[in-house]
């Protein structure tokens, strides 16, 4: 890495990264919103931490991809449900989410540092309540449809943690079979243009320290291929509750650093 971390920050890094390679593998999201509060409590620069994050979604998305192809057509007589990417979902969002995504990274690349950290911690906070409260976001119409895939796309543009929108949406759309890699095609477009905007702009892309952290996303990687089979056969509502109340802990501890 090219920043000088003490040896505690650097153990903390790979922990958090093990978690968001399990994350990502498990649920189809969370890969940022999971795991960028931890990191911004280590270090609190967004711009470092983002393109690593990316490039690790990029791979991570295109390896699911091909071995959920890879799994389907050596089991094609299989009675459950195989893997699928509903591609009319995929089209029909990124119509509405590409000029958001835009000037989301724009507004990431321009706006201050602190006011950036306030806006990803005030977000989570507000993320975990509705985990917490066992009341995910849902949408129920077109306009509200269009409402969350623009705003998503903005949030995701910023910081990489407009999941949770995109995913009300998509949960009206998608079957459960079709949920996990229809999301990592639509992350994988999406994080692209992130990563052009980033290059175009001039920031530096981590990629030795994407590469060097690469081998520990893999590991929460490869345990989070084998929770994801649990995940479709049973409920999750603890888990996330948990989860909730570990992000809105997180998130008021940074909220009250960037005050102090």
């Amino acid at each position: 890495m090219q920043l000088d971390f003490q040896w505690y920050q650097y153990a903390l890094i790979v922990l958090v990264f093990i978690w968001s390679g399990f994350v990502r593998a498990g649920f189809g999201f969370g890969g940022a919103l999971f795991t960028i509060p931890f990191l911004l409590l280590i270090h609190d620069d967004p711009l470092f931490f983002l393109p690593i994050i990316s490039i690790h979604l990029l791979f991570f998305a295109a390896l699911t991809l091909y071995t959920s192809r890879e799994s389907a057509q050596k089991q094609p007589d299989s009675q459950a449900p195989q893997p699928a990417i509903n591609w009319g979902f995929v089209r029909y969002a990124l119509l509405i989410m590409l000029i958001p995504k835009l000037a989301g990274v724009v507004g990431l690349i321009v706006l201050p540092t602190d006011l950036m950290n306030s806006i990803i911690f005030l977000l989570i906070a507000a993320y975990s309540m509705t985990y917490i409260l066992g009341r995910p976001l849902q949408s129920n119409s077109r306009t509200v449809d269009t409402l969350f895939l623009m705003l998503g796309a903005y949030i995701s543009g910023t910081s990489l943690i407009g999941g949770p929108l995109v995913i009300a949406v998509a949960m009206r759309h998608i079957q459960a079979h079709e949920f996990r890699n229809t999301l990592f095609v639509l992350w994988f477009v999406l994080v692209s243009i992130k990563l052009c905007a980033f290059a175009l702009a001039g920031l530096d892309l981590q990629w030795q320290a994407a590469l060097w952290l690469l081998p520990f996303a893999a590991i929460g990687h490869i345990v989070g291929q084998k929770f994801h089979q649990q995940l479709l056969l049973q409920s999750s509502a603890r888990f996330y509750r948990v989860l909730g109340w570990v992000l809105l802990s997180t998130s008021l501890i940074g909220l009250v650093q960037l005050a102090v």
